[in-house]
């Protein structure tokens, strides 16, 4: 049987801030701002149509073979009444 011994050292890491007080930066804010304002205009006129085309694309996918049945009887149907 093998035993493995832990190292005592301690995780040699270090945070961005260096021990001193965190800072943006300029280039961060700009960034942010940036990513806020995509954020704003996606949920523009039609987000609440994407949301809904997502929810149904969930909800059909994971019952693909059932869809696909009811899809043929509703066009089976369909052509019969014509």
């Amino acid at each position: 049987m093998v035993f493995h011994t832990l190292d005592a050292t301690p995780p040699a890491w270090t945070t961005a801030s260096y021990g001193h007080a965190a800072h943006t930066s300029p280039a961060e804010l700009s960034a942010l701002e940036s990513h806020l304002r995509s954020c704003r205009d996606l949920s523009g006129r039609f987000f609440s149509l994407q949301c809904g085309g997502e929810a149904l694309h969930r909800f059909l996918a994971g019952r693909i073979v059932t869809t696909l049945l009811m899809a043929t009887l509703l066009i089976g149907g369909a052509l019969s009444v014509f």
